[in-house]
């Protein structure tokens, strides 16, 4: 039997229907503290606390170190919510570019559920341990099919080992999208400051795996284009990441020479100026250098073998590549978690454009920190901005 539709009688005035009202789930929360101020907890948990948060992240260099206001952070907001904190070489915060600042940023729990493995002894690269970690972790977690999901890697940079341990985490949890820093303190390149939960540890790379209702988008932003001049790694120390030789040649005259810069050049500036980059199917990736050794080799900053066809890099403008990637979302970003190379920041602060950044990182709601390499798309690289963008979700 067929049931006709109801219509309403000449005159009647149709039905009236209620307009869909669509929530969206809360989003992150976001301060900046001064690290010197004696009521750095105090001002962070205020903030944090009505937001229920499932994790809190903390970026920067407390004074006194990282380890007590940790504690005293996890004490003040309860156990079910994990805070996670790391040394930098620089923070970005409210404002954009801070410095002796510590970030925080809230993940509230209505909206986010956080898990967070630690993956140690990073100096050993105990692969085959990490693998079976990672996998038991991510069976453990149990994701919700039905929201969207990421992680985010925290790596020890003194332990040099971040191109292995990208690598596994790819291969462990497949098609995940990750982004991440390497962290370490200050621009001395200090040993790296890490927590968990009221816990330090030194050596170790935190793995956080972050589920939400939110929709989430993977940004990634180098200023660099290819040159002509190319050079193969011809001698080369994996290990400690350093070239001895280019075309057969010592690495840091020949890299001079095809940089097209004096010898007595070679300064960290020109090295941000003229990258090293490394092709990896369709895009160059740059693999940063950090120092000339007392022999003449060039201290990289990322993993670098013999026999690897390396090309020389000139920079292109900085910001406006950056507002392109980030105008290309679906949606205006509530928040972008950022991870920003410190060499980029002390290029722009040379070419006395750092206010500008400032000003775009502001704009976009940028929170994170300044880094010795970047993490993402299953990559170890440098001199590169790579974040994830967490907007409302797309209605209905």
């Amino acid at each position: 039997m067929t049931t006709a539709k109801s219509e309403p009688w000449p005159g009647e005035a149709p039905p009236v229907v209620a307009p869909r009202v669509f929530a969206v789930p809360p989003g992150p929360v976001m301060l900046t503290v001064p690290a010197a101020a004696p009521d750095l907890v105090q001002r962070i948990a205020e903030v944090m606390g009505p937001a229920r948060p499932a994790a809190v992240l903390l970026f920067g260099n407390p004074e006194g170190g990282a380890l007590a206001p940790g504690r005293a952070l996890r004490e003040a907001l309860g156990g079910h919510c994990h805070v996670v904190s790391c040394s930098s070489a620089g923070e970005i915060g409210p404002t954009g570019y801070v410095k002796d600042s510590v970030v925080a940023l809230g993940l509230p729990a209505e909206s986010f559920r956080v898990g967070v493995c630690l993956l140690r002894d990073q100096a050993q690269v105990p692969v085959s341990e990490w693998m079976a970690r990672l996998r038991r972790f991510h069976a453990d977690f149990r994701p919700d099919l039905r929201r969207s999901i990421f992680g985010i890697l925290l790596a020890d940079a003194l332990a040099q080992h971040e191109d292995v341990l990208v690598a596994t985490l790819d291969a462990a949890i497949p098609g995940l999208p990750v982004v991440g820093g390497s962290t370490a303190e200050g621009i001395g390149f200090l040993p790296t400051s890490q927590v968990v939960d009221g816990v330090a540890h030194p050596g170790a790379a935190m793995f956080l795996l972050i589920e939400t209702d939110l929709a989430v988008a993977e940004v990634s932003f180098a200023h660099f284009r290819p040159t002509e001049r190319r050079a193969v790694v011809t001698a080369a120390d994996p290990q400690s990441r350093i070239i001895w030789e280019l075309n057969a040649e010592p690495a840091a005259q020949e890299y001079a020479r095809l940089a097209g810069l004096p010898p007595g050049a070679l300064t960290t500036a020109e090295f941000a100026r003229h990258p090293l980059l490394l092709r990896t199917g369709r895009r160059h990736h740059v693999r940063a250098i950090r120092a000339v050794t007392p022999d003449g080799g060039l201290q990289l900053l990322s993993g670098i073998e013999a026999g690897h066809i390396l090309t020389v890099g000139r920079a292109v403008d900085m910001t406006r590549g950056f507002a392109d990637a980030l105008d290309a979302l679906p949606r205006p970003p509530m928040i972008v978690l950022g991870f920003d190379c410190i060499l980029r920041r002390l290029a722009l602060e040379r070419a006395g454009m750092a206010g500008q950044m400032s000003e775009l990182l502001s704009r976009y709601r940028v929170a994170g920190f300044n880094t010795y390499g970047e993490q993402h798309s299953g990559m170890h690289v440098n001199q590169t901005f790579v974040g994830m963008a967490l907007m409302p979700p797309e209605a209905g």
